[in-house]
């Protein structure tokens, strides 16, 4: 698939500041976006955070459906409930959130998308990115946190947990592989949006990298 039409990332009205963190299942996004908005808000700063799939009404019943639908969900439908999940999401939460100047804390997002759908499913890098590209009208974060971990020690975590897998952590080591390599290849192609972290790191010490990047961008 190519779209005819793919927008240019967006530099017009959006300002505010747009964090996303990425890797696979397991690696401690939540926990580090939790401790950004804490650090953030204590620092007088307005803070949204959110999630893809599920950071509105629409997206939640989206999110029922790619992660926890019984039936199978063919690739391609699975990339396009996502992209459908970004643009009512982009659209209603994150760019009003931006142009009133907040920040938005947001836990997945395209390249997500990439890496999953595109890698995970071979459904192609491009073809993925042009996807969700469309639906977001453009827009790019500001910066993107790239918590990477090797599978093995991702799917440890989980384990640990004792809670049901979704649809795609359930899957194979080698879909997993796969997706932690195109995450990686990401961020050597942007290396000015992303910030990669060894997740296997004390979570203390990852939150004060993170704090330091973002510390630069609010400069």
């Amino acid at each position: 698939m190519t779209l005819s039409v793919v927008p240019e990332p967006v530099e017009g009205p959006v300002t505010g500041l747009f964090i996303t963190l990425e890797g696979g299942d397991g690696v401690g996004k939540t926990t580090q976006a939790a401790r950004l908005e804490e650090w953030l808000t204590d620092a007088g700063r307005t803070v949204v955070r959110t999630r893809e799939p599920g950071g509105t009404e629409v997206g939640v019943l989206i999110r029922d459906i790619v992660l926890h639908h019984r039936g199978e969900v063919s690739p391609r439908a699975e990339a396009l409930l996502y992209a459908a999940d970004r643009a009512h999401h982009v659209e209603t939460l994150v760019r009003p959130s931006l142009e009133r100047g907040e920040v938005v804390i947001q836990d997945r997002y395209l390249d997500s998308s990439v890496a999953y759908q595109g890698a995970g499913r071979v459904l192609g890098r491009d073809e993925v990115r042009d996807l969700s590209l469309w639906a977001a009208e453009g827009l790019l974060p500001d910066l993107t946190v790239l918590l990477d971990l090797d599978p093995a020690a991702a799917r440890a975590r989980l384990d640990a947990d004792d809670k049901p897998f979704d649809r795609l952590e359930a899957e194979q080591e080698h879909f997993h592989a796969r997706v932690r390599e195109e995450f990686l290849a990401l961020a050597a192609a942007e290396p000015e949006r992303f910030l990669v972290l060894d997740a296997s790191r004390p979570a203390d010490e990852l939150a004060a990298a993170v704090r330091d990047r973002v510390a630069e961008l609010l400069v």
